[in-house]
């Protein structure tokens, strides 16, 4: 089978922010748009080689637990509308349908337990230009969030890529459980809006991976089979 698609995966303004010290601009929004114009040439690179810019934007999710913990759901947004109209700004010489964002709370093993809420920052993200959204879904703390969507809309254009790999566990995940995942979402949104995909990636740190690379294999094998029964 011949692939279809290329992605490649580049940094969001706003996660560059909260990797790398400000010691120059003075405000924390100056700083942002500056990422952003020096990130363009990145993104239009990527698009103009004909490839599916994946831009990764932890910082709309993961972002509230390392960067803003204090500050209220309402401050979080606020922060949060910056990095979008950044985000957006860097990338408006970029169709949409060229673009797809990952939306992550962070590739580690812990507790997860100070995650803020999809239904918190949804509507934000869904404000984003790219057309397809990538986001976890198979990790238990946001496992229960499909519920969402049963009062949540899909903006028309988007796309749902839903995690049905979980992807800090050496656990092979059932072909049937990933058939459960699937259709739970493809009912909700529609078929023709949906993906299936991974929770993230498998080596987020140079030299080191949570899981066995053998076992990565197995675990997207696992999700073609998953969506064959599904598809039935």
């Amino acid at each position: 089978m011949k692939p279809v698609e290329t992605f490649m995966s580049s940094a969001s303004p706003g996660v560059i922010a909260i990797f790398f010290y400000n010691g120059y601009y003075k405000t924390r929004e100056g700083y942002i748009h500056a990422i952003a114009e020096a990130m363009r040439p990145e993104y239009e690179a990527i698009a103009k080689a004909g490839v599916t810019l994946q831009i990764d934007c932890p910082d709309f999710a993961m972002g509230r637990h390392i960067q803003f913990p204090n500050p209220s759901v309402a401050e979080l947004r606020k922060e949060l509308e910056v990095n979008l109209e950044a985000l957006n700004s860097a990338t408006n010489n970029i169709p949409p349908e060229q673009m797809r964002m990952h939306l992550g709370w962070g590739n580690y093993d812990g507790p997860h337990h100070s995650d803020v809420p999809l239904n918190d920052v949804v509507d934000v993200v869904f404000r984003a230009r790219h057309s397809a959204i990538s986001f976890e879904s198979a990790n238990p703390r946001h496992a229960y969030e499909w519920e969402m969507f049963e009062e949540v809309k899909l903006p028309a254009g988007k796309v749902l890529i839903q995690g049905v790999l979980e992807s800090k566990g050496n656990f092979i995940e059932h072909p049937e459980l990933i058939a459960q995942r699937i259709g739970r979402y493809a009912k909700l949104v529609g078929r023709e809006n949906f993906m299936a995909g991974s929770d993230c990636g498998y080596g987020t740190w140079v030299g080191h991976a949570a899981v066995d690379a053998g076992v990565v294999f197995d675990k997207l094998a696992g999700m073609a089979d998953g969506a064959r029964l599904a598809t039935k």
